[in-house]
């Protein structure tokens, strides 16, 4: 397989010659902010150091609950009996009863606002059976997801002591929490509710953003003597969405100063650029062996990236393409790169796919190409 190399025209936008505003000073151990519609890092410190995630935990196990309620494998009005376990379950709890039927509406928002331990291992022994056989259902999943650097012993992330063996980084759960916003909306809604009562009990949710800025609508606290303070935010202004993760704060309010700075920083540094439509033809690539000799390489969605504000003049994108290209080509597979630089820098790759399925041509035409790639 070769690789060709297609120089795309430089992008007409407004000229100017500003430089990024630097990255704030954060006091988080590990940290990352990403941009949620294409994945793009936008800044990271030790993004891929392995960390206990303590709460964060609860976004996968989140993720297998709306699965599950999607699938219709689980209802939000059937009852799950609280085993004695669940209900002796330490940390934050939602207070819910021992060995008696809690809807699975009240203990998934116990879980989600409340960051209840016990209605989180309510949710996966009823999900898996065991919370063992559910934790291993996480890590099938995470495996599916590409999340390399995570593993999972329970559904909550509580432990007594140290866990070295349950960790995640900070791309890992930012990818994670994308994954949920993207998969199950309904899911991340309710991370934007700041309270709810349940048995009489007032529960707040533990997110402190949500009060401090308008435009946070989620994601998720975490804390533990061993993870620290953590947390997974993110906040939608106008058509941009940013997730930001910090590991390993000193406090409360050290976790919640970081994901703001960040977040701010991201939306004030940066503005999006939409550079393909959806369905627009990034290039014309040749295909051989097929009943067409040309198929259109672009993107599923509109492709919009974040780049520093007052750079967009100077963006440049390069498509590299799979040669030979050979049929039958399917709509959606992957064809081809797309690298995007801004002031001569690497800012990122993006895979570019076919637009429309080439079936393979009759004999004779798939003769010819092979003479023809035979001399090429």
């Amino acid at each position: 397989m070769r690789f060709i190399v297609l120089l795309l025209a430089l992008l007409p936008l407004a000229a100017s010659h500003a430089q990024p505003i630097p990255v704030p000073n954060l006091s988080a151990r590990a940290w990352i902010l990403i941009d949620y519609a294409t994945g793009q890092v936008l800044a990271a410190q030790e993004a891929d150091l392995r960390l206990e995630p303590a709460s964060l935990t609860k976004v996968m196990t989140t993720y297998l609950v709306a699965d599950a309620l999607a699938r219709k494998t689980l209802s939000l009005q059937q009852p799950v009996t609280v085993s004695e376990r669940a209900w002796r379950t330490q940390g934050s709890r939602s207070f819910v009863p021992v060995n008696q039927g809690v809807l699975v509406g009240d203990l998934y928002k116990g879980m989600v606002i409340q960051s209840g331990n016990d209605a989180s291992v309510a949710l996966a022994e009823a999900i898996g059976g065991s919370e063992d056989a559910f934790a291993e259902m996480m890590n099938r999943t995470a495996q599916r997801m590409g999340l390399k650097d995570t593993h999972f012993l329970n559904s909550s992330g509580y432990f007594e002591g140290p866990a070295p063996n349950h960790y995640s980084t900070a791309r890992d759960m930012a990818r994670l929490a994308a994954a949920l916003i993207r998969d199950h909306p309904e899911a991340h809604a309710l991370h934007a509710i700041r309270e709810y009562t349940y048995n009489g009990i007032l529960q707040h949710n533990r997110n402190r953003l949500l009060w401090a800025d308008p435009t946070v609508d989620g994601l998720k606290t975490g804390h533990s003597s061993a993870a620290g303070y953590c947390l997974i935010a993110t906040a939608k202004r106008g058509p941009r969405r940013l997730i930001s993760v910090v590991l390993g704060t000193a406090s409360d309010e050290a976790r919640t100063r970081d994901s703001l700075n960040l977040l701010n920083w991201g939306f004030t540094g940066f503005e999006a650029v939409k550079l393909y439509d959806k369905g627009q033809a990034v290039s014309q690539l040749k295909v051989f062996k097929g009943v067409q000799n040309l198929v259109g390489a672009g993107f599923a969605e509109d492709f919009v990236v974040s780049v520093p504000r007052g750079m967009t003049d100077k963006v440049t994108v390069q498509l590299v393409s799979q040669q030979p290209l050979i049929a039958p080509v399917v709509a959606g597979s992957v064809v081809g790169t797309l690298k995007l630089a801004v002031g001569g820098q690497p800012w990122g790759e993006y895979p570019v796919v076919a637009q429309s399925t080439v079936p393979l041509a009759g004999f004779l035409g798939r003769l010819w190409d092979d003479i023809r790639l035979y001399f090429k």
